[in-house]
């Protein structure tokens, strides 16, 4: 945290698409590309407005530091939250994707590695909504300290 107690934190805001399906059992991941096909069971929403490296950089030094996330997904009135952990291996420079692992492998686009959940863990009220083009979705990302 800083000093003053400010809280650490960035939104990725997207939306759903007919072909959502999130029936992965370890990763979430959200795409800025506009269309996705069936094989994507881990997408959860397209046309998003940042990737990992676009996440302010107050956050991304406390994933680098290896810090805690809470994680919260919100569709409409609906809300999931989750929790993921960063880590030094983390470079964050993917600016098209961000994924949620439960595992801990890295890539450019991992945002969080040792997540408590995956896709196929998220209400299925939540992902019929973001099956509609019409739906608009927010995942806030917060550090812990």
């Amino acid at each position: 945290m800083t000093s003053n107690d400010e809280v650490i934190s960035d939104e990725i805001v997207f939306r759903g698409h007919e072909n959502v399906r999130a029936l992965h059992p370890t990763t979430i991941e959200i795409t800025r590309d506009n269309a996705i096909s069936m094989r994507a069971d881990c997408v959860i929403g397209v046309g998003a407005d940042k990737g990992c490296g676009d996440l302010n950089e107050n956050l991304r030094r406390h994933i680098r530091s290896g810090g805690a996330l809470r994680l919260e997904l919100t569709v409409g009135t609906e809300r999931f939250a989750f929790y993921g952990h960063g880590d030094p291996r983390l470079s964050l420079d993917d600016s098209y994707e961000v994924v949620f692992r439960r595992s801990n492998f890295t890539s450019p686009r991992t945002c969080a590695i040792k997540c408590s959940a995956a896709s196929l863990d998220i209400p299925r009220n939540m992902i019929s909504k973001l099956k509609s083009r019409e739906a608009l979705a927010c995942l806030k990302i917060v550090a812990l300290s």
